[in-house]
């Protein structure tokens, strides 16, 4: 009898301290803490700030609006998996610009596919960059596709040659994915090499001529025009990208980068 009042005495501070958020457990008469159900309530307060945070969103120059979604799907995915997917997708978005810009400046080009537009060539590219590690994409050798692009004798579209090849070789980096997840790596020194193979690319691109020599591409002004510096502009944005993603990727794996001094002009690009 003392023994159930003494009880009785300890329950009931506990009792008013929970108030409301404690549960009498009518079998056994006593009374059921309930910390679970503030964990419960904070998750929901944090779930409903980030959503809150997704509708913002970035205005662009050019007027598009970049907004960031939330999916259950993130809950499986690391800060640096949404920072790789963020930067993949402003790499191509620069990558798909470069390519409407070549073709606008080199229209003769596109006609050769029999294609009508700046746009319809540049998205015949980039329509294979989703489908993974079997697709299309990952099967182009992307150094015979750039040289290429630069041989006298080609009478192909050298602005599809040079943009596809361009995009697989980078693509592969990206182990040809994205979507990345917890389980997903990627390799800093691959990312590092793709920005030294883009800048040979774009010198490439800058000074090889024809035999009577004009430019095989046109891409900056030539003689008379307004100067134009768009192209190194982009170039630079892409370049910088894959630099800093491969440091990160650097940082995560905890693995040095071997920087490498690579001459240009001799056209010869680094393994990816």
């Amino acid at each position: 009898m003392y023994l159930s009042a003494k009880l009785e005495h300890k329950s009931l501070p506990m009792f008013c301290f929970y108030g409301r958020l404690g549960a009498h457990h009518a079998k056994i008469g006593c009374v059921i803490p309930t910390p679970l159900l503030l964990y419960r309530v904070c998750a929901l307060l944090a779930a409903l700030v980030l959503l809150g945070g997704c509708a913002g969103g970035i205005q662009r120059q050019d007027g598009r609006r970049t907004q960031q979604d939330y999916h259950l799907a993130k809950l499986a995915k690391s800060d640096v998996d949404m920072i790789t997917e963020m930067t993949q997708r402003e790499v191509l978005a620069s990558l798909r610009q470069l390519a409407e810009k070549l073709y606008r400046r080199n229209p003769q080009e596109y006609r050769k596919a029999g294609l009508a537009s700046p746009e319809a060539a540049a998205a015949r590219i980039f329509q294979d960059v989703d489908k993974g590690p079997q697709g299309p994409l990952a099967f182009i050798d992307w150094r015979e596709g750039l040289k290429q692009a630069f041989q006298e004798g080609f009478t192909g579209d050298r602005v599809h040659a040079f943009m596809q090849a361009l995009t697989a070789m980078i693509m592969a980096t990206y182990d040809y994915k994205t979507v990345f997840y917890l389980t997903d790596s990627l390799n800093a020194q691959k990312l590092y090499n793709s920005a030294r193979n883009i800048e040979v690319a774009v010198w490439k691109l800058s000074n090889a001529r024809l035999a009577n020599g004009q430019p095989m591409l046109l891409t900056n002004s030539i003689e008379g025009e307004v100067q134009n510096l768009s192209f190194e502009r982009e170039f630079g944005k892409l370049i910088a990208r894959q630099d800093l993603l491969a440091l990160i990727m650097e940082d995560r794996g905890s693995r040095t980068i071997n920087r490498i001094l690579h001459n240009m002009a001799s056209f010869v690009f680094l393994p990816i």
